[in-house]
């Protein structure tokens, strides 16, 4: 029996790992980029009238060492599914090169009214290699309302403060990337969202700010309705930064890819009635303190939880079945209750740390990334007693005419060595620790750098410039 995948961008991407295919080929186009981005001017946003046009375009190679670009039986099935596991007898895996290309604009408009109010509006989508980087999803698209004494409040799309204040400028500034920021159980855009912003509070001689934002995803889920809450805060005092976020759904596609959309549990509500409710939260803590003018030390906490999604067959198309999005499942077992192939609660905790030291121009930053093992009552291994630290020694170079190059070495180490011989086989009939997983904070077990059931670590270098207008 075949089993099928909804081809919908959202949830292939949730789980998509490091593109290595054409690499050479963008390598070539981010080199005539690069070349275009060293002759460019000095930086500035665009203005006509109300509106405001500006943005950024990244360039990035990389260069590392075993790497598997087969090493998948079915390579774009996702994690969860037990049969993407599978590997290749004798793939061939070493150094390998990739790179990306990444551009996005942000058309802003602004018009004040009387008594202090003002109107705003942001429109901004990404492209990444030449394409929108998720079909169907916008990174703004928003309007907001604001006063100075009450607040503001934003009605739209738009990028949860979890993932977008953890990709940057946290995760740039140190080198940390997205093995920080697009990991774990959080969501990173916000679909159909209402978030209020309160005005700045003065507290212990700092500023705090304080925000909610509701999110109703896929209204035409009836019976399975999605809803997400998050709440931010930010406190500076002096050279110290804090920002909390927390982050609790129901009934989102069960996730661990940090940068996904929340919608739905599935892609078609039609199959709403056979799908099983599902929950997700995130708590993160991310500081930042400057001890001297050239010196800022960070610190980054993460607790995840997962309430585990059942699979199930929902239709059969051309004979081929096709399943939900599932979670921490026991494959090929029934529980108390009669549910087959149950999904598991798990929690794990994630951390980072990070230095950066900057001399005029010219900055140097090192930083390290550790997705821990999970706690999960799971009998069978699904990535729970793996883990991953990442590593990471970088510079970087600002031209001060909007452009930054950087470069980077970087190794990434999984805590289990990697055994791949029972990964051909169900869940239930491997003999223990015979397919290492990644951790459950990793979409996909070779989303970055090495494959966990082929490869312990992985090392190499990224180059790569950022121009911002």
């Amino acid at each position: 029996m075949q089993h099928l995948r909804p081809n919908t961008a959202s949830f292939a991407a949730a789980s998509r790992p490091t593109d290595r295919s054409g690499a050479m080929r963008r390598l070539r186009l981010a080199g005539a980029l690069l070349a275009g981005l060293l002759a460019a001017g000095a930086s500035q946003a665009y203005d006509y009238g109300p509106f405001t046009l500006n943005g950024f375009v990244k360039v990035e190679g990389d260069r590392y060492t075993n790497i598997c670009k087969n090493c998948q039986l079915f390579p774009n099935e996702e994690r969860q599914r037990f049969w993407a596991d599978q590997v290749i007898p004798g793939a061939p895996y070493g150094t390998a090169n990739s790179s990306v290309v990444l551009a996005q604009p942000y058309l802003g408009a602004h018009f004040d009214l009387p008594r202090g109010w003002k109107v705003s509006g942001l429109l901004s989508q990404r492209w990444r290699n030449g394409s929108v980087d998720l079909p169907g999803f916008w990174y703004e698209k928003n309007a907001s309302i604001s006063h100075e004494d009450y607040g503001k409040l934003s009605i739209g799309a738009f990028p949860t403060r979890a993932w977008g204040f953890a990709d940057y400028p946290f995760a740039s500034d140190f080198g940390q990337s997205d093995t920080w920021s697009s990991t774990g159980a959080g969501y990173g855009l916000n679909t159909h969202a209402i978030r209020y912003t309160a005005r700045t509070f003065d507290v212990f001689d700092g500023d705090l700010v304080l925000e909610a934002t509701y999110d109703e995803g896929n209204t035409a889920f009836k019976i399975h309705k999605p809803h997400f809450l998050e709440l931010w805060s930010r406190y500076y005092r002096g050279p110290l930064k804090l920002d909390v976020m927390y982050q609790d759904s129901r009934n989102g596609n069960p996730s661990n890819w940090g940068h996904a959309p929340f919608t739905a549990l599935y892609y078609n509500p039609q199959y709403d009635s056979k799908l099983g409710d599902s929950g997700q939260s995130v708590a993160v803590a991310m500081a930042r303190y400057q001890v001297t003018p050239k010196l800022e030390l960070a610190a980054g906490a993460r607790r995840n939880r997962w309430s585990g999604t059942y699979a199930v067959c929902m239709d059969f198309v051309n004979g081929n079945c096709l399943w939900n999005n599932m979670f921490n499942t026991n494959w090929g077992s029934v529980n108390a209750n009669g549910v087959a192939n149950p999904g598991f609660p798990a929690v794990s905790v994630d951390f980072t740390l990070g230095a950066r030291y900057v001399l005029d121009r010219l900055s140097f930053n090192t930083s390290m990334v550790h997705l821990g093992t999970a706690k999960t009552d799971n009998p069978v291994e699904r990535g729970q007693s793996n883990s991953l630290t990442k590593l990471t020694l970088g510079t970087a170079y600002n031209l001060q005419n909007g452009l930054v190059l950087y470069g980077s070495w970087n190794a990434y180490i999984f805590g289990q060595s990697p055994q791949s011989y029972g990964c051909s086989l169900a869940p239930a009939q491997r003999p223990a620790g015979s397919c290492t997983l990644a951790p459950l904070s990793m979409p996909g077990n070779n989303t970055y750098g090495p494959d966990s059931r082929v490869s312990k670590s992985s090392v190499g270098i990224t180059a790569g410039a950022t121009y911002s207008f």
